[in-house]
């Protein structure tokens, strides 16, 4: 039973229930057997330079398989089995993923088959890289807090007792370690929580042989290696506390520590940190720390979870004297990676040899650098309760290692963009090849969206309500274009397959953020964002239904601000306050079909001349006359990074940016009646000229679009999910509403087709997901409009910003293809 917080209201929606009664029955369930052919995997390096030992994560539920399903599963290149291992990903005690590794020379494609093969999954044996243990005594006893006498003994979960503290000589190296065959870390597990490292001279892991000759022996050179940092009382390499203002506040005070090693794996370890009741802040919070490491790599993968939200974690680094303290970028999209690192003789080797060490993390979740007289410290925001980040170390005494800072930079600069720009990948699994079989019909085009908007009404849609979680972005829901466009893909899908229930969902939501005086929660008008007209479609269909005084108010106040809005000198919305000057495509779509439909049913179409000149001016200012295309953004003033000093305008045609001008044509050419021809006129011409330059960038296999369109062979560059279904939801409407040729019917169709075969994804449960969708896109506060920015944003599944034309797309391919 999923219950949210609707305002003032409970909504209690069984969401079980929901997709049980209301989805559609799937052409075929999910075997309980498996062929051996599981899934082909298209795998293209972004980046202009190799990835030795790349990593992917595959979860069995993308595949198409259950956990009992996956027991055998390998990935094969021609007749090579490739590296690989199933792992417990989420920590929860289950196998959930395949693990794969491999090289990748720079923008190289490569080809990879999943199967299912017992002999193969046999037959893969694969050198120990990784390790993750815990150790301590037994047969010996407790005097006080130290034990005397005993011997080590492995175990894979570990509560200490209460009187277990720093130096009691119980657990092994004081706490548990994980390593790779480049650089060993422990944490330890009592009061201080730091982590430390222990360099690696062999080559191979190490942790096994550390420590069993007492606590001393590691402090000195070993033919492994040995424990290269002093910690004290700091963060030491990577670990996490709180900022309290002045200091870190270290994760001390609890009721108990247990820890746990989730894999112990060729490829791939991990441990799982428990810290119970940990008093912070005037608060009482449980932490689960989840660290991963893969062979190769000197990288560990930090998740940290909370059971209630709390600001200003703290991750850093140890502050030693000598060193000098490295920064990555800032001037970044917050999607990017970056990093703190510092270098230098900090050892305690006795040497001169050099150790650097980092954390890396999303510069949007960065609040604040700072220190206090033991760490280097970046304060993180949390999204909600969730924090990820990586640390490392790189040593020059291990084999190959870094000697200079030079190459230490030049190393952190290569892993950010690693982590920023992932792998292209297309998945096409069994399951979902299966579903897709078969003859596009009207009802075929209902039933994905139908089956998408049933996945979603689980996954997010009843959360978007004020009070609730947005899941895309990782923050509470507010009044967002996205809620909008969101819902109303479900209010046109509805009109062809009525579900009361999932109506009510849809009123509900809107409903959440209105209030009795007729005030919107979360909007603010003096932001002047056009962004957040978009909702207001939704909200007088819902006005249309049942008229309440307090939508009416709402309403108003939203054409309030578009009455207010600064404009650029020839009366086009800026994109928002904080954004002078400037005119994006998204805009378009974000204002115009709410004034459009405002002007309709209240003022007899009085604004009706100022949407349709908010398109001449895009036109005029937007077009490239050379493709038909529009650039992403125009800046009257030339001022921005992004904007060409002569002209003003961006440098990219990003597609979703046109998508949003192309639904925009197509839906407020609906509102204009169609006796208002001189209104029309330019809107349809528009359309025409944009329908034929749509068509030279469409994709000739797939029929789908990249998202940046006219630039399809570049590094990076990817068949975007949320552009193709505009301009599919675009190209049949336009046909179904005599506002395009009748020869698009066939554009149309193809790229619907392709909006199938190349995104969705099939689950074992029957759930669907869209995936290979740019989760983001703007201009400025450190986003420079290049091509490489717009590779550089995340590549995510589920959001609304796809999801909803996806839905919109099928319920104009239905009316296109002749519906019952």
């Amino acid at each position: 039973m999923a219950r949210i917080l609707f305002g003032k209201t409970l909504l209690s929606l069984s969401i079980a229930a929901v997709v049980s009664a209301c989805s559609p029955q799937p052409a075929a369930t999910a075997p309980t057997a498996v062929s051996s052919n599981i899934a082909s995997l298209s795998v293209s390096n972004p980046s202009t330079f190799a990835r030795k030992e790349q990593i992917l994560l595959l979860p069995f539920s993308d595949l198409g398989v259950t956990a009992d399903q996956a027991q055998a599963l390998v990935a094969v290149s021609g007749n090579n089995t490739v590296a690989s291992q199933l792992i417990d990903h989420s920590g929860d005690g289950s196998k959930d993923s395949l693990l794969l590794q491999f090289d990748l020379t720079a923008a190289e494609h490569k080809q990879l088959q999943i199967v299912n093969d017992q002999a193969r999954f046999s037959a893969l044996q694969l050198p120990k890289r990784t390790q993750a243990e815990i150790s301590h005594k037994t047969g010996g006893q407790w005097q006080d807090a130290k034990y005397i006498g005993g011997e080590f003994q492995n175990v894979t979960e570990l509560t200490p007792p209460p009187q277990y503290t720093d130096h009691s000589e119980w657990i092994r190296y004081e706490g548990p370690g994980i390593e790779s065959d480049k650089v060993g870390y422990r944490i330890y597990l009592d009061w201080r929580n730091g982590f430390d490292v222990f360099g690696n001279k062999t080559g191979q892991p190490v942790l096994h042989q550390v420590g069993l000759d007492g606590y001393k022996s590691y402090h000195e050179m070993a033919d492994w290696g040995m424990d290269l940092l002093k910690v004290g009382k700091s963060l030491g390499a990577g670990g996490f506390g709180y900022w309290d203002g002045d200091k870190v506040q270290l994760v001390s005070k609890l009721s108990g520590h247990t820890a746990k090693v989730i894999e112990n794996g060729a490829l791939y370890s991990a441990l799982q940190i428990q810290y119970k009741d940990w008093q912070i802040a005037g608060k009482t919070t449980n932490l689960t720390a989840n660290l991963g490491m893969t062979a190769g790599s000197r990288l560990v993968h930090t998740r940290l979870s909370l059971s209630e939200p709390l600001d200003n974690i703290a991750i850093g680094l140890v502050r030693l004297p000598d060193t000098k303290v490295l920064h990555g970028k800032s001037e970044i999209t917050g999607h990017s990676w970056t990093y703190l690192a510092t270098w230098g003789e900090q050892t305690l080797t006795g040497s001169n040899d050099k150790l650097g060490m980092a954390i890396l993390y999303k510069r949007g979740a960065n609040k604040q650098l700072t220190g206090d007289e033991h760490s280097h410290v970046a304060v993180m925001t949390p999204a909600g309760t969730e924090l990820e980040y990586y640390f490392l170390s790189a040593w020059d005494g291990e084999p190959g290692g870094i000697k200079t800072e030079a190459e230490f930079v030049e190393y952190l600069e290569q892993e950010v963009a690693k982590l920023t720009l992932t792998p292209r990948l297309t998945l096409k699994t069994a399951l979902s090849e299966q579903q897709k079989s078969g003859e596009l019909t009207a009802k075929v085009a209902l039933d994905w969206s139908e089956r998408l908007a049933a996945s979603e009404m689980t996954r997010q849609t009843p959360y978007y309500a004020y009070g609730g979680w947005d899941y895309e972005r990782k923050r509470p829901s507010k009044w967002e274009y996205t809620t909008g466009l969101q819902l109303q893909a479900y209010d046109d899908l509805l009109k062809l397959r009525p579900n009361p229930q999932w109506q009510q969902v849809l009123s509900d939501v809107i409903d959440s953020f209105i209030t009795e005086d007729g005030d919107i929660r979360t909007y603010k008008i003096s932001n002047y964002n056009i962004d957040s007209l978009n909702s207001g479609n939704m909200l007088l269909r819902e006005y249309q239904r049942n008229p309440k005084p307090e939508y009416k108010q709402a309403l108003d106040l939203l054409r309030k601000q578009l009455t207010e809005h600064p404009r650029t000198s020839e009366g086009a919305f800026w994109h928002k306050q904080i954004y002078p000057h400037q005119l994006w495509l998204d805009g378009v779509y974000m204002g115009m079909p709410f004034l459009a439909n405002y002007s309709k049913a209240f003022e007899q179409g009085h604004a009706f001349d100022e949407v349709v000149k908010e398109f001449t001016i895009s036109r005029d200012k937007l077009r490239d006359p050379n493709t038909g295309l529009y650039y992403h953004a125009w800046d009257e003033a030339r001022a921005q990074d992004w904007a060409d000093k002569d002209t003003g305008l961006a440098s990219q045609f990003w597609g979703r940016g046109l998508g949003w001008l192309a639904m925009a044509l197509v839906d407020v050419l609906e509102i204009i009646p169609e006796e208002q021809t001189e209104l029309r006129q330019p809107l349809l011409d528009m359309s025409a000229e944009l329908a034929e330059a749509l068509v030279k960038v469409q994709d000739g296999k797939t029929g789908t679009w990249h998202q940046i369109l006219d630039k399809p062979a570049a590094p990076g560059n990817y068949l975007e999910s949320s552009a193709s279904s505009m301009f599919t939801y675009f190209f049949a409407k336009g046909v179904n509403n005599g506002y395009l040729d009748a020869r698009y019917k066939a554009t149309a169709i193809k790229a619907y087709q392709g909006l199938v075969d190349e995104f969705i994804l099939v689950h074992p449960d029957n759930s669907i997901s869209l995936v290979n969708t740019c989760q983001v896109a703007g201009l400025g506060f450190g986003r420079d409009g290049s091509y490489n920015y717009y590779m550089s944003e995340p590549v995510f599944r589920n959001d609304a910003k796809a999801n909803g034309p996806f839905i919109m797309a099928g319920v104009q391919m239905a009316k296109l293809l002749g519906t019952d």
